[in-house]
């Protein structure tokens, strides 16, 4: 947005909240650095639910095919499923919405992956954190190997897939990150950290 909409919705945050008599434990600058991130990623997922949409309908090969050219293996330990998928050298992927924080590991091979933050090269080994609301663009660039960890007591995949796989960005447990952005702005400026909100 340009600098004098920022300027003029500066001004109304900041009359209302006199005119109101509140206090912020947030400057505006803060609110609307959120703002645009949170408008960001709104953007990009619109983006990438459109290029789904457009990818199932036009170029996207039958389930079938698609699981004997990506296989999966499922495992359990106590507590916990780990699910392992391979995905042949030169495939684009669209994944599902994650709902819940868990770690990754690319155990084999090189991909691109298509994010709000722009592109990530990842090449094994690599491991990292999946946020709620991750939906992945992937290129495998080699054939890769790549596995998921969830905490869960359940061996069944559907009931599994039912606490990890969010239907639409509008889950509660996606929707939950945006909410946290304000709240991880509040706790930088408290000087007390173990404050919870």
């Amino acid at each position: 947005m340009n600098k004098e909409i920022k300027e003029q919705c500066k001004v109304q945050f900041v009359a209302l909240s006199e005119q109101n008599g509140i206090k912020h434990d947030v400057n505006f600058d803060e609110v609307w650095e959120i703002g645009e991130k949170i408008q960001k990623r709104r953007e990009f997922r619109d983006r990438v639910v459109k290029l789904e949409e457009e990818f199932i309908n036009g170029i996207a090969m039958p389930d079938e095919e698609m699981a004997k050219l990506n296989p999966v293996k499922h495992s359990f330990g106590d507590g916990c499923y780990v699910r392992e998928i391979f995905n042949p050298a030169n495939e684009l992927l669209i994944t599902k919405i994650h709902k819940i924080e868990h770690p990754f590991f690319l155990m084999k091979g090189k991909m691109s992956i298509l994010t709000d933050n722009g592109i990530e090269y990842l090449e094994a080994p690599h491991y990292g954190i999946t946020k709620p609301g991750t939906k992945r663009v992937i290129y495998t660039h080699t054939d890769c190997m790549f596995v998921t960890v969830h905490v869960t007591d359940s061996t069944n995949i559907k009931d599994i897939e039912e606490e990890v796989i969010a239907k639409d960005f509008n889950d509660p447990a996606v929707t939950a990150e945006d909410v946290q952005l304000l709240k991880d702005s509040i706790m930088k400026r408290i000087p007390n950290k173990n404050n919870k909100l």
